[in-house]
């Protein structure tokens, strides 16, 4: 039986579908340590720019943030950050991108940081995603996809402590502690062309793993180490969301590291939306369920 009356919301929920704009993932950002993290993400030239660029987490805290589709980009986590109230200047110690504000708004992640990068719907619709230490370590992090199709949809990342077992000379000491709380690259620390993969060193059959790079390699093997770690390192996926968290497990030693990586990252229940997005997606969801209901109703 066709009910006329009801073409007006048909039409109307399908205008709210097309215009309420592409959707692509939800980033949960979890920090596990044991101190504030303050996440910063910087996305790529030419990709859509996100609602917030960088945010504080307590620990235990978690936090949403919807992604547009084919956005790409990178996120890390910024820490011991202190702000001047007197001159409004917000700097961190790890990862500081510079902004002199808890939004990095466009600015990257000074070395040493480590990184998680993404480009969603990339070629034949898979995300590329990798967790890399190429820029050298500053906490450990996790990348977990949730709900994906196609692709190899791998958990990967650095779930191993490595700022007190860094090699002495690649070591970022805090000088008001005296401890170690971030392990450069030996490009960072030495800038010699052969670490840098640069000049004659800029190819793949001239830049070869070094004895530092090899470090951070045997403590994550499934994150980037140098700049052509690409074959173990560069994870695909489709459809899926991911899960972002920092210290995801209790990790003391290189040795631990290589352990199996968790089937799952347990988000907090805390969760918080700070993008828009976040809400167009639940608000999708409804959208479709109420025009399956309504096509039903026309047969």
């Amino acid at each position: 039986m066709a009910l006329s009356h009801l073409h007006f919301p048909l039409f109307f929920l399908s205008f709210l579908l097309i215009s309420s704009g592409a959707y692509s993932a939800t980033f949960t950002i979890t920090n596990k340590c044991s101190y504030t993290v303050w996440p910063g993400i910087l996305s790529n030239a030419g990709t859509a720019q996100l609602s917030t660029t960088g945010f504080a987490l307590q620990p235990g805290e978690s936090n949403s943030v919807a992604i547009p589709a084919s956005w790409s980009g990178r996120l890390w986590g910024r820490t011991l950050c202190t702000e001047d109230t007197t001159i409004g200047k917000f700097t961190c110690l790890t990862g500081d991108c510079g902004s002199n504000s808890i939004e990095c708004s466009g600015d990257g992640a000074a070395p040493p940081a480590t990184l998680a990068e993404f480009t969603l719907n990339g070629a034949d619709g898979l995300d590329f995603y990798d967790v890399s230490l190429v820029d050298g370590y500053n906490l450990p992090m996790l990348i977990t996809p949730q709900g994906g199709t196609d692709g190899n949809c791998t958990i990967t990342g650095c779930s191993a402590e490595l700022n007190n077992l860094c090699p002495t000379d690649l070591k970022v000491m805090d000088s008001g502690s005296g401890e170690s709380v971030a392990c450069k690259s030996a490009c960072d620390a030495f800038g010699d062309p052969q670490y840098c993969c640069s000049g004659e060193y800029g190819n793949p059959n001239t830049c070869k793993p070094s004895s530092y790079s090899e470090f951070f390699k045997n403590a994550c093997p499934r994150a980037y180490s140098y700049a052509y770690d690409d074959g173990t390192s560069t994870f695909t996926c489709a459809g899926a969301d991911y899960a972002i968290t920092f210290c995801p497990a209790p990790s003391t030693s290189v040795k631990s590291a290589n352990r199996q990586y968790p089937e799952a990252v347990e988000v907090s229940a805390g969760t918080r939306i700070t993008s828009p997005y976040s809400i167009y997606g639940g608000y999708l969801a409804v959208v479709a369920t109420l025009m399956k209901i309504i096509f039903y109703l026309h047969l």
